[in-house]
């Protein structure tokens, strides 16, 4: 730990009472702060890469005025980024007299538990689920959502679905209570005499940095990275929080843009939508859906609830991994992204951010700002029910392992607008088959301008399984995701026909001599 830095303290509401921590280092995480620091132990680490749940905890935050919860993995939450905010672990559901909170009790009656392990983590995602939906509108299905980042691996998930769907006939117990709501502005008007004091003070030549930075304004944030282009930026830390756990790195410095209000933001253009990049996945999926309904399956499927919950869009960007699933999606929507420094800004098509394998272009400088997504065109449909003639017709897949909460082999993300069944243009991006995610070029040319149909899309499906050279490795070989790719050209062009995909078992014989290409 260096001695000359300035350790701003950590203050977080937790159990009703202000908790402050000094001098923690920039990479500890919230889960080591818990269990090693205040001795909170139902908190568990099954991972250690927010892959199974048992760290889960729910944070809360006042946004315009409404305290908004959720629930996070805390094996990859840096300590810090809770300043400020409310925590709740599983110790504080419990009332005072030992009455159970209904997650908790629900969970006893339907004995959702064995081995006991992951019961913290399923607990606390029910809360959050509580908080967030009045009990009796919570049905297996959207308790299917709220668990889908909590693995157990004793019960199987009958009786814990049966226990968020009993928590209806329990009195709901809020986590949002005045003293919460006075606690957190009471955290905030403490931060704010602090940020006077400290510009109150003389000016000194070089003044000592602080290892974890969590500016609130742009201005402030661009002067921080020019001043401090080795820090490790952050934005939800869902991969960062990994090479900490899982690599062992380690960071003097951080910067955490999380709190910069501009970047909090998702305007609304005429033509398009901007994305900031501290916006959230949840919140930036939701936003996506909003005007393209298709994308609800993808939306869901692309991490667990509290990685979304905690991760940014900006983030999955900025990474540049050629495995992370929104890149193809933003690359066949035309998105563009807007860097920004003290310089001023910049904007480029998304695939052209990338120079190489986790290379991007972002100077040193730079950090990115906003993604810019362009608004649907209107499609209408064609004779067959859900087919479509004309307008926009935009589909992404994933393939993997697992359903859910899985890193893909494959995404593909396509998007057509169509005049009277002929292709006007073509959009397509792809990842997992190159060293960054990438835009189908050769392929979008065998489809613009062509019509609409079998022959079109056969001869494309042949473009696209050669346009790549993907690698062989765990998740699957070379020639799999090469023949993928094809198959789900396929795939796009009879949803676009109105054919039912939803399953494939469904289909008929008949129904597939009827579209095969």
């Amino acid at each position: 730990m260096d001695s000359h830095a300035i350790y701003k303290p950590i203050r977080f509401l937790k159990g009703g009472q202000v908790h402050t921590l000094a001098r923690v280092a920039p990479t500890r995480t919230l889960l080591e702060v818990l269990r090693e620091d205040l001795h909170l132990t139902g908190t568990k680490e099954g991972c250690g890469e927010g892959d199974c749940g048992a760290c889960t905890v729910v944070v809360g935050e006042l946004q315009d005025g409404k305290l908004q919860t959720r629930a996070v993995n805390s094996c990859i939450k840096l300590a810090h980024s809770v300043d400020g905010m409310a925590l709740w672990t599983v110790e504080d559901l419990a009332t005072p007299d030992g009455t159970l909170h209904p997650a908790q009790a629900a969970m006893a009656e339907c004995h959702g538990s064995q081995c006991g392990f992951c019961t913290p983590g399923f607990v606390m995602s029910l809360a959050a689920l509580s908080e967030q939906h009045p009990p009796r509108a919570i049905d297996r299905d959207l308790a299917s959502q709220a668990l889908s980042g909590n693995l157990c691996r004793c019960t199987g998930y009958r009786p814990i679905l049966d226990a968020a769907v009993a928590m209806a006939r329990m009195p709901r117990q809020r986590l949002d209570t005045p003293p919460v709501r006075s606690g957190l502005k009471a955290l905030a008007q403490i931060a704010q005499a602090e940020k006077q004091a400290l510009a109150s003070r003389p000016a000194k030549p070089k003044p000592a940095r602080s290892p974890y930075a969590t500016p609130t304004e742009l201005s402030t944030l661009l002067a921080l990275r020019k001043a401090q282009p080795e820090a490790q930026v952050v934005a939800g830390c869902t991969d960062v929080g990994l090479w900490i756990t899982k690599q062992h790195r380690d960071f003097a410095q951080v910067l955490d843009l999380t709190r910069v209000s501009e970047l909090r933001q998702i305007d609304d253009y005429p033509h398009h939508i901007a994305i900031g990049a501290a916006v959230s996945l949840s919140e930036a999926f939701a936003a996506l859906v909003a005007q393209r309904p298709a994308l609800q399956s993808f939306a869901q499927r692309f991490a667990g609830l509290p990685v979304r919950n905690a991760g940014t869009l900006g983030g999955n960007v900025a990474n540049g991994s050629p495995i992370g699933d929104s890149m193809p999606l933003l690359i066949a929507l035309g998105a563009h992204v807007v860097l920004a420094s003290t310089k001023g800004f910049r904007e480029m098509p998304l695939e052209d951010l990338y120079l190489g394998y986790r290379k991007t272009a972002l100077r040193p400088d730079e950090v990115l700002g906003w993604i810019k997504v362009p608004k649907p065109v209107p499609s209408s449909k064609g004779r067959r029910k859900g087919a479509v003639s004309s307008g926009e017709f935009c589909r992404v897949y994933k393939i993997s392992k697992r359903f859910e909460d899985d890193i893909s082999a494959v995404c593909l993300a396509l998007q057509v607008v169509l005049d009277g069944g002929r292709v006007v243009s073509a959009s397509i991006g792809a990842g997992g088959v190159a060293a960054t995610p990438v835009r189908a070029r050769a392929s979008q040319a065998a489809l613009q301008g062509q019509p609409w149909n079998a022959s079109t899309v056969r001869a494309a499906m042949a473009t696209l399984r050669g346009e790549f050279a993907p690698i062989s490795d765990m998740r699957a070989s070379s020639a799999y995701r090469s023949e993928v790719l094809g198959n789900l050209l396929l795939r796009f062009w009879l949803e676009s026909q109105g054919t039912p995909l939803a399953d494939v078992h469904a289909l008929t014989a008949s129904d597939l001599e009827a579209v095969q290409p």
